[in-house]
């Protein structure tokens, strides 16, 4: 029996892998597990929330789609098994948004097997596929498609898992990596974002609402309750043998309208009078029905009968409506592209993979011709931002490939890109903080302070505007700007703040980056989005923290201020800025809004910075920053309490 050391499992926070990563952590203590997802609008980190108390948990936000990411963690956390979920997956949205399938679908798993093939360190890669593969199965069939049966995809989001597959199988039989693919039926249960059928039927029952029915209902699924689903990838796991597929199924089928009919008996509803027929999809699989006997000779059989199942299920939405916040639009009989909820990052930052394929073949529906943005951070959260932003306001914009520090793969973007505007949202910030920087000073250097000035010189040759997004992390209270006084540092004062090797590169470059005319320097400070589920949150960390300081601070409400940094670039405003909304906000005022927005029950203990010096590696900044510079250029600027409450607390707020 295969016993692995360190698991990195992809795409964590989804529905499935998320049950498993659970599992994992409950059932194998010495299991080190790093979980690395994007935070997809189908994501959350709340399904992980149980495992983080594992001192053999970690969690990275992280895009499988980047090869650094993806090598910095084989190596790294010296990872020795993949368990292989992250993927788009829901069919609707493939008819509609094919070409984001195909990018972190096909392309995603290749980065990952690539990294398996260079890095040499993977004892295991499990590579998650689906009974959707296989094509369609007669109705009138009783023998279900074995793992040998031929590859037959039918739309969109089905060819892009058979094509990965085809990558994977390519990869064991020419480098020998030592794979094993599973394909699944349907799996419903808690923690599924409402998408797909189940957890749509409940949450639409819920609100009294139709339950929209594509055709007349008659095509087959099987279900599996993703209890049992989270155990046959342990089977699969520790028993399954290397270069096999395995199916993961029930030979258990009900129809869609058998499914609503159920769970409107469970609610006491009349079909009759809930269910809607409405148009269905392009093309509709009548069923998927797999042979099971592979998998049940490893000793996995299916555990969860299904009325139990989705009475358990129902239960848990019960308790859990707002666990996805604002669900309306992915209700829609037809949700496709806009079951995306636009109003945060965690739940847009897919998008960039579609627009760079999209942008390569037309620039169809731009609105401006007179600008191009070339971005550089696109696994950022900045970076990511910036381009939804442009997105919204229809401005012509592409990521930056080249790395910072090498000049050559910039002068490439530049000639292929021909941007207006540069915006610089890259950087080493630490991971998972700063301490990071202060055991990796030279690859801190190497993209603070060299990139970031091959950029600015690169741009400078020809003529263009960068805006580069710093930070105010460069100062600290002392005589002349004491805590409590109301006086900021300006943008023209020395940085004072050397307590971290981090903040001692932003200070650096910065000073050197003044020297350059065609630089606009953005001080960000403590960022903060509406996004309450994204790690990077200034709010999400110090919820989840211990004890935490309690010092105001000027911070940085992105919601606010991002938009504002487009209107900067487009005004060609340059020189430094104090990227904060104006006026000081501390810990504890936070979390009190916190607990009185979100969770009534939150508490919270503080403690001194003596204190926290005994269990942080580098000092933290804190300080006022004098926003009256940005204030005067745009009036309508909130202060840093109303900005908060208004675009974060709000939004978010739990009635």
């Amino acid at each position: 029996m295969y016993e692995p050391k360190n698991i990195l499992i992809t795409g964590a926070a989804g529905f499935i892998a998320s049950h498993v990563t659970t599992r994992l952590i409950n059932r194998y203590p010495n299991y080190k597990i790093v979980a690395l997802d994007k935070l997809d609008y189908c994501s959350n980190f709340k399904n992980l929330q149980s495992c983080t108390s594992s001192p053999k948990f970690k969690f990275i936000k992280g895009d499988i789609c980047s090869a650094d990411i993806v090598n910095h963690l084989l190596i790294e956390e010296e990872i020795d098994t993949i368990m292989h979920f992250a993927a788009q997956t829901h069919v609707d949205n493939s008819f509609g948004n094919s070409m984001e399938f195909t990018y972190n679908n096909i392309y995603g798993t290749h980065v990952l097997l690539e990294a398996c093939r260079a890095t040499n360190c993977v004892k295991r890669f499990i590579h998650v596929s689906t009974d959707e593969v296989y094509g369609e199965t007669d109705l009138d069939t009783e023998i279900g498609n074995h793992e040998t049966s031929q590859l037959l995809p039918t739309n969109p989001y089905s060819a892009t898992k058979a094509g990965a597959e085809m990558l994977v199988m390519a990869y064991h039989i020419s480098y020998g990596l030592p794979i094993i693919t599973s394909r699944g039926n349907n799996v419903y249960g808690p923690n599924q974002y409402p998408e797909k059928l189940v957890p749509k039927f409940i949450l639409l029952a819920m609100r009294g609402e139709k339950l929209p029915i594509h055709g007349d209902g008659s095509n087959v699924r099987s279900y599996l309750h993703c209890g049992d689903v989270a155990e046959a990838f342990d089977v699969i796991l520790h028993k399954g043998v290397i270069g096999q597929v395995y199916n993961i199924g029930t030979k258990k089928e009900r129809s869609v309208l058998d499914v609503a009919e159920e769970i409107c008996k469970l609610f006491k509803l009349d079909p009759k009078g809930v269910i809607q027929f409405v148009q269905d999809r392009p093309f509709n699989d009548k069923r998927y029905f797999l042979d099971d006997q592979k998998l049940k000779k490893l000793g996995w059989e299916e555990k969860t009968p299904w009325t139990e199942g989705l009475k358990m299920t129902i239960d848990w939405y019960k308790k859990n409506p707002d666990w996805w916040g604002d669900v309306s639009t992915a209700l829609n009989p037809h949700p496709r592209f806009s079951a995306i909820n636009l109003s945060d990052e965690a739940q847009w930052s897919f998008q960039y993979g579609y627009s760079r394929l999209l942008r390569s073949f037309t620039d169809v529906g731009r609105r401006d011709p007179g600008l191009k943005f070339l971005i550089y951070g696109r696994t950022g959260w900045i970076g990511g931002l910036l381009g939804k932003l442009c997105d919204e306001e229809r401005i012509s914009w592409e990521y930056g490939r080249g790395r910072l520090q090498d000049r050559r793969s910039l002068l490439e973007d530049i000639k292929r890109v021909m941007p207006t505007h540069v915006l610089n949202a890259a950087g080493v910030t630490g991971r998972p903080n700063v301490d990071w920087c202060e055991s990796h000073k030279v690859e801190t250097i190497r993209t603070n302070v060299v990139g970031t000035l091959t950029l600015a010189d690169v741009c400078k040759e020809s003529d263009i505007y960068v805006m580069n997004f710093a930070t105010g992390c460069i100062f600290e209270y002392d005589k002349e700007h004491p805590l409590g006084s109301g006086i900021g540092f300006k943008e023209e004062d020395k940085p004072n703040f050397i307590g971290s090797f981090y903040s001692k590169t932003k200070a650096m470059v910065e000073e050197l980056l003044k020297e350059y005319d065609n630089v606009c320097i953005l001080r960000v400070r403590m960022p903060i989005s509406s996004d309450l589920s994204n790690p990077r949150n200034f709010i999400t960390k110090i919820s989840r923290y211990n004890k935490v300081v309690n010092i105001p601070n000027s911070m940085t409400v992105l919601d606010e201020l991002l938009p504002i940094s487009i209107e900067m670039a487009k005004r060609n405003l340059k020189g430094i800025w104090n990227f904060t909304n104006p006026g000081v906000i501390s810990h504890n005022e936070i979390l009190e809004l916190y607990r009185d927005y979100i969770d009534p029950s939150f508490k919270w203990q503080n403690f001194d910075l003596m204190e926290q010096a005994k269990v942080i590696v580098a000092q933290r900044s804190n300080n006022e920053m004098d926003g009256s510079k940005l204030k005067k250029e745009f009036p309508e600027l909130l202060s840093i309490k109303d900005s908060v409450i208004k675009f974060v607390f709000e939004p978010n707020k739990k009635t």
